[in-house]
């Protein structure tokens, strides 16, 4: 006779999008997993704002194995800068503001609400050519990708060339071939 695992299976996307680990507005100017596992000080933008962008973050590039922590980390820069820049400042803010009104007329409720990723997507869409999206999404690359601590994840190690080049460091180990 063969058992059967009967047990509820919830991927960690699943829980994402019932709302599981999303990041809470703390006061006035923080941000901070409800585990306690990682908060962040927000001095210029919005509390709710910077919410949104690591929501909005991770629906661009989906990573099942990356916590808030590290959409956070890519995007604490544009905080930094919007103190400086105004015109960051307001492009960040009404492209938020902007995108909740389009969730709000479509959904009922702002966007980091929305529970379903299919319905934030198709949000996104709607809204990917705009200079907002476009920005988001051009600094996330290099603002993501470029984050050393989280490489260990994608299981990249880094340049090789310093280590003597992939061709002397596991490039023909496969032994199934």
């Amino acid at each position: 006779m063969r058992l059967v695992d009967k047990r509820t299976r919830l991927s960690r996307r699943d829980f994402l999008a019932t709302g599981g680990a999303a990041a809470l507005v703390v006061g006035t100017g923080s941000l901070a997993a409800p585990s306690g596992a990682w908060s962040m000080e927000v001095t210029t933008l919005q509390p709710a704002t910077m919410r949104t962008l690591i929501q909005v973050s991770r629906d661009i590039y989906p990573h099942d194995r990356l916590a808030d922590h590290a959409y956070a980390t890519a995007l604490a820069p544009y905080d930094a800068a919007s103190a400086e820049d105004v015109s960051l400042k307001q492009l960040l803010e009404s492209g938020v503001t902007d995108l909740n009104a389009k969730t709000k007329a479509a959904h009922g409720v702002e966007y980091v609400q929305v529970g379903w990723e299919g319905q934030r997507v198709a949000l996104l869409q709607s809204v990917e050519t705009t200079e907002f999206f476009q920005k988001l999404r051009g600094d996330l690359l290099s603002g993501l990708y470029n984050n050393q601590a989280i490489w260990p994840k994608f299981g990249y190690e880094g340049a090789s060339a310093d280590k003597g080049g992939y061709l002397e460091r596991g490039f023909d180990d496969i032994d199934w071939v």
